[in-house]
């Protein structure tokens, strides 16, 4: 008997533990719980920048020269009618080497082409561009900053048009069509010289525009454009 009261006893407690236990388990899950996403969305830190702002190195001037030409430059010498000897020679890529030297010279447009929305200067210290004298020929950089400043939407656009060409040539580049590689070079031509006419020496630009109304006068509708200087 006492034995079966014994095990009574044990099953009892066994019970009574059990229910204490669920209890518990209920009433620390209830205060647990996550808080509403609006709580969440409130308590959560600002996002951080992933690598901080950019601080620039060199001028407009240096990273053209150091960089964007050099990119350009693998570009338009991909494609060329060359003669030598009396010789016409079709200059155009043929290696894997050949067509993965474009490809470095579209991504870096592609890319560094950004580098120009980072401020910076527009010229190394001391250095006024060919700006002094009468009718100087280029922009000193504090007239091109003013230019920039009073139209930044224009100067976007500016960089908007060559990152495209990197664009462009990165897919010619995945079909290794030559023919295309000759419009490529146009446009990049194109992209280069109508942000050098507006920032940079824009004289030249009021000169075209001169040039074409006298071809119009000459040839009827002739202008500079059939000559290659399309100006925008």
């Amino acid at each position: 008997m006492s034995s079966s009261r014994g095990r009574l006893l044990i099953v009892v407690c066994a019970g009574v533990y059990a229910a204490g236990a669920l209890v518990s388990a209920c009433s620390t899950s209830k205060s647990s719980a996550p808080p509403a996403p609006q709580a969440q969305a409130q308590v959560q830190p600002p996002a951080a920048a992933l690598w901080g702002d950019m601080a620039p190195i060199v001028s407009v001037k240096e990273l053209m020269r150091d960089f964007i030409d050099p990119a350009s430059d693998y570009i338009f010498d991909s494609v060329a009618t060359v003669v030598e000897k009396g010789k016409v020679i079709e200059r155009q890529p043929r290696t894997d080497e050949d067509w993965d030297r474009i490809r470095a010279g579209a991504v870096m447009l592609a890319e560094g082409a950004y580098l120009l929305k980072v401020p910076r200067p527009f010229a190394p210290p001391g250095d006024e561009n060919n700006s002094t004298g009468p009718d100087p020929e280029e922009l000193s950089p504090a007239q091109i900053r003013a230019k920039l400043e009073k139209d930044p939407v224009l100067w976007n656009a500016k960089i908007e048009a060559l990152r495209n060409v990197g664009r462009e040539v990165l897919e010619i580049v995945k079909k290794r069509d030559v023919n295309e590689l000759w419009d490529a070079s146009d446009n990049l031509d194109q992209a280069c010289e109508n942000c050098h006419l507006e920032y940079w020496y824009p004289g030249e630009k009021a000169f075209l525009n001169k040039l074409d109304r006298k071809l119009v006068e000459l040839y009827g509708g002739r202008s500079s454009k059939a000559l290659g200087m399309t100006v925008k």
